[in-house]
């Protein structure tokens, strides 16, 4: 089994678990009207409660749970799938449970409360998705961000509602559910209360804030005290306490080699809390750095690579190539629209010379035409011997994937992450 599926399978494991438990330990029959339903209504609220909270510990982003997924971006595809799968069976659940019409419950209320906060976070989240939400709600990630906290609250009341409720007694199936409760509301505190008590930040300063261009700048971080360790190809997470707009953590990749004093990060204004900082970060700003993450490595690739940067997706290579001498054979393509949109050209230029098997090829696309799957596999020979990294716009290294899965490159030699933050 691969390290990188355990993760997955716990969550499965815990779920089944949860089933296992309510056949080997039923709940006794109370002769109640529709006691079947009210058991299986119960089996699917308490696998509600389970699939959340390992949501809510993913969102936590613990460090040690990183290569059990293969990485943060494939954590985060967990963390989406538990929680998409736990609101599909909360629906389910409603549907299933008997209703009790001549008395109000005190934990009626309660439900009620739950799933209409949970069905909002859930619109909110698909509203950039959905053209007439997205005009509604003025969705950004910053907005998402800041409404998508409060689903631990909603997370609580529903698991409160099932202790008010005329439930069945299943002793041991809901002993189990409520540990796992309580393990997903200690990691919702922890993520949103204590993780900012529990030095699990540290503390760096804005040392020097270079504008490339027009729309991207290079930060440099240099710390304060203990400084963050990191592998080429990594990103961190980092906030500015001493503004408010950019008191929020946000995920960037590191274009700084290990060595190196300071942390150094390439920037581009895609979106509200990257435009602001383009605006408005200055030197001498404080700075608390979380990280590193990611798996996005190419120490771990074969003796033959091809790197694919596209875009501001340049950042984990110049990692690379700071790294020092990169010992394998690289082609290197780095693609941007247009001259002056392109960033450390005189690194990249100049790498040839210090790393023997290296090449390097720098297309603007306006000038030239885009870059094609085709021409990067006339030039490597065999396509099957090389281990690919992409980093650029997910739309490119989406279309990039899947053209080289269609020459026959495995998907284990086809390396990127699934996330794009702004």
């Amino acid at each position: 089994m691969k390290k990188q599926q355990i993760g997955n399978l716990v969550i499965l494991g815990l779920v089944a678990l949860n089933f296992i438990l309510w056949l080997i330990f039923p709940p006794i029959d109370d002769g109640r009207p529709n006691f079947l339903r009210a058991y299986a209504g119960e089996v699917l609220g308490a696998t509600v409660i389970i699939l959340m909270a390992c949501g809510l510990v993913l969102a936590a982003r613990p460090q040690w749970a990183e290569p059990t997924f293969g990485g943060l971006d494939k954590m985060y595809a967990a963390h989406k799938r538990a929680n998409t799968a736990a609101f599909l069976l909360l629906f389910i659940h409603l549907l299933t449970v008997p209703i009790t019409t001549d008395r109000l419950l005190p934990g009626t209320p309660l439900a009620i409360i739950a799933f209409l906060g949970i069905v909002t976070l859930v619109l909110l989240t698909l509203s950039p998705r959905i053209p007439l939400l997205s005009k509604l709600t003025n969705a950004s990630y910053d907005k998402w961000k800041r409404t998508h906290r409060f689903i631990g609250i909603f997370y609580a009341l529903g698991f409160v509602h099932s202790l008010l409720v005329d439930g069945l007694s299943a002793l041991v199936a809901f002993s189990y559910v409520q540990f796992i409760f309580i393990v997903g509301l200690g990691a919702y505190l922890y993520t949103e209360v204590f993780s900012r008590f529990l030095n699990k930040s540290l503390p760096y300063r804005v040392s020097a804030v270079r504008r490339l261009n027009g729309n991207t700048t290079e930060v440099t971080l240099s710390p304060k005290g203990q400084k963050l360790r990191h592998q080429p190809g990594q990103f961190l997470f980092v906030r500015f306490p001493g503004d408010r707009v950019l008191d929020e953590s946000h995920p960037f990749t590191i274009s700084s080699a290990p060595g190196e004093s300071d942390l150094r990060l390439s920037i581009k204004a895609s979106g509200d809390f990257t435009r602001y900082l383009h605006n408005h970060l200055s030197e001498g700003a404080e700075a608390l750095v979380e990280g590193a993450y990611g798996l996005f490595q190419y120490q771990n690739g074969g003796p033959k690579q091809i790197w694919i940067a596209g875009g501001i997706g340049i950042t984990p290579f110049l990692s690379f190539l700071r790294h020092g001498n990169i010992n394998r054979d690289v082609d290197f393509y780095y693609t941007v629209r247009a001259r002056e949109e392109s960033l450390f050209l005189d690194e990249i230029e100049n790498a040839p010379k210090r790393n023997r098997g290296f090449r390097a090829f720098v297309r603007f696309s306006i000038e030239q035409g885009s870059l094609t799957v085709d021409e990067i596999a006339q030039n490597a020979g065999n396509l099957h011997e090389r281990d690919i990294y992409l980093c650029g716009p997910w739309g490119m290294t989406q279309a990039f994937v899947q053209k080289f899965k269609a020459l026959g490159v495995p998907a284990k030699n086809i390396h990127y992450e699934e996330f794009n933050f702004r």
